[in-house]
């Protein structure tokens, strides 16, 4: 009977992991573009994160998508914890399926054919057609498992006396919470826990109010796998373990102190609706995350800023996202390596800006290029690890043009350790050439302040115009200044020395305007085929 119990538990484990392999190789891309676009407000993310961890039958797997998500600075932490409350509800979905489709499933009918057409799927077949054989085989073996574990579990109460773990009393109950939990840590699945303690009772094996406690205790065990991953792991992983515990050990503690409550409404639907102890148990197992989402939902902004006090940054934040854990993900890595260089690009528009304000070079300023610059090279060294696709994908795109990012930033950085020009910034405007060099060095000095604005809000898109205009303003200024002051040296108003210094000064304004326009346009999502790399400022 043990015997079986177990095997029909690793069928089930088995069914499960050939649905989520399968799933992610055929849609995975789909299913990751559902989470990172449906995140922007936290019910978006409730909705996103449930849904995909319904289709993929893996909190694991949508987990893990939202650590990297979050490292990679694709999704703020208060969204994420959306996907986080939405994954706790995805979960449930198994005890629905379990509850209506399992227990009623002919399975040589239904379940044996499915196997049978995903093998065959899987040996004939395209590769996309054989990631779906393997969702069909998957689908299939997961109710031979379910099955199997019914036949294991009708002798089980007559064989082992059960009374004592009656749940009755807050101690009992307790009890059954820590062997739910048990249960979740060694099958590694709350899945496969929640489909076992649904067996057991719709075979009789135990009681409305022992599955109850066991599904509150397998809520909390699917945590500590989140758990045991964050250790080690970036600020991102150990932040979303925390918010995936605190929130579902504080909802198993609500359904805990409401338990007697529960018992009583799913009785009730036993009576008078005459549900199945297996259905009014699914509903139990969604209705307190139901509840949980509820509360939690109003007060993320708050939530957001305690995980974040109980787990502060570390280390440099300029390569914050920079997790190495992402790299044999290309599309998340690169999308990390991106976000970096647009924090290294608000931090030289800082240094630039204020230089050109203040007309003078502050006295901080080497040490901010210095992180600048280290975090250049560390960019650097992290894209040269990532393998993106061939020539022509999207990925090889992105990546290229990060790298075309990273230069022009560097020469941004070379730049800003030119103080000498700024004697001609402070000089009085007598002539018209030194006029238009301080009115262009202003603007451009008001339009980085702007850009570190909206790229700390997240809004770099509208940069590219902003960045552009301003480069093309500044050019312009430059060739009419290059025509003003040849007409003053020639007229004895400078002397060629000054000239020719004024001159650099200007083609040093313009080099800054000109790079950071063109590091802006390449860290656009859709950088834009404008032409301008190859152009050459004279």
């Amino acid at each position: 009977m043990l015997v079986t119990i177990v095997g029909g538990v690793g069928l089930f484990l088995l069914g499960m992991l050939l649905m989520t392999d399968g799933l992610k190789t055929a849609a995975g891309s789909t299913l990751n573009r559902i989470l990172y676009r449906f995140t922007r407000l936290p019910v978006l993310g409730v909705f996103s994160g449930a849904l995909v961890t319904a289709l993929v039958q893996s909190s694991s797997a949508t987990t893990l998508a939202v650590i990297g998500f979050v490292g990679a600075g694709m999704l703020s932490f208060p969204q994420a914890l959306g996907v986080i409350y939405g994954i706790n509800l995805g979960t449930t979905s198994t005890a629905w399926l379990v509850s209506l489709i399992g227990f009623q499933l002919n399975v040589s009918a239904i379940a044996l054919p499915l196997i049978a057409l995903g093998a065959l799927l899987r040996l004939v077949g395209s590769a996309r057609l054989g990631a779906y054989g393997l969702v069909l085989a998957g689908f299939g073996l997961l109710f031979v498992g379910i099955a199997t574990l019914q036949e294991g579990m009708r002798g089980l109460a007559e064989t082992f006396d059960l009374a004592r773990f009656s749940g009755a009393g807050l101690g009992g109950a307790l009890l059954l919470v820590l062997i739910g939990m048990a249960m979740t840590v060694v099958m590694q699945s709350s899945s496969a826990a929640v489909a076992t303690t649904l067996t057991a009772l719709h075979t009789g094996a135990i009681g409305l109010e022992q599955a109850a406690a066991l599904v509150i205790g397998q809520n909390i065990g699917t945590t500590i796998k989140a758990l045991l991953a964050a250790l080690g792991a970036s600020v991102a992983a150990r932040r979303t373990a925390a918010a995936h515990i605190f929130f579902n050990v504080l909802t198993a503690v609500l359904a805990l102190a409401l338990l007697n409550y529960f018992v009583q409404g799913m009785r009730w639907l036993e009576e008078s609706h005459g549900w199945d102890s297996a259905a009014t148990l699914a509903a139990f197992h969604s209705t307190f995350n139901i509840i949980g989402v509820m509360i939690f939902l109003p007060l993320t902004g708050v939530f957001a800023q305690l995980i974040m006090r109980l787990v502060p940054e570390t280390g440099p934040q300029l390569t914050k996202h920079l997790n190495p854990r992402l790299i044999p993900i290309a599309a998340t890595a690169l999308e990390a390596a991106r976000r970096t260089s647009l924090d290294i690009a608000a931090l030289l528009f800082g240094v630039m800006g204020d230089a050109l304000r203040r007309r003078a070079v502050p006295r901080f300023t080497a040490q901010q290029l210095d992180k600048a610059e280290e975090a250049l090279r560390e960019t650097r060294r992290y894209l040269a690890q990532i393998r993106s696709a061939s020539e022509g994908d999207s990925e090889y795109r992105k990546h290229v043009s990060v790298l075309h990012a990273l230069e022009h930033l560097e020469r941004l950085a070379v730049a800003c350790r030119e103080p000498d020009h700024m004697s001609y910034l402070s000089r009085e405007a007598q002539l018209s050439g030194a006029a238009l060099l301080q009115h262009s060095s202003q603007e451009l000095a008001t339009q980085l302040a702007e850009a570190r604005a909206l790229i700390g809000v997240g809004a770099e898109t509208d940069l590219l115009p902003l960045m552009k205009d301003v480069s093309l303003q500044v050019a312009a200024a430059r060739r009419r200044q290059r025509v003003e002051v040849l007409k003053q040296t020639a007229a004895g108003k400078l002397d060629s020395d000054q000239a020719m210094a004024e001159l650099e000064a200007m083609r040093w304004v313009d080099r800054l305007a000109y790079h950071a326009w063109r590091a802006i346009n390449h860290l656009q999502e859709e950088p834009s085929a404008d032409a301008g790399d190859g152009e050459v400022i004279a």
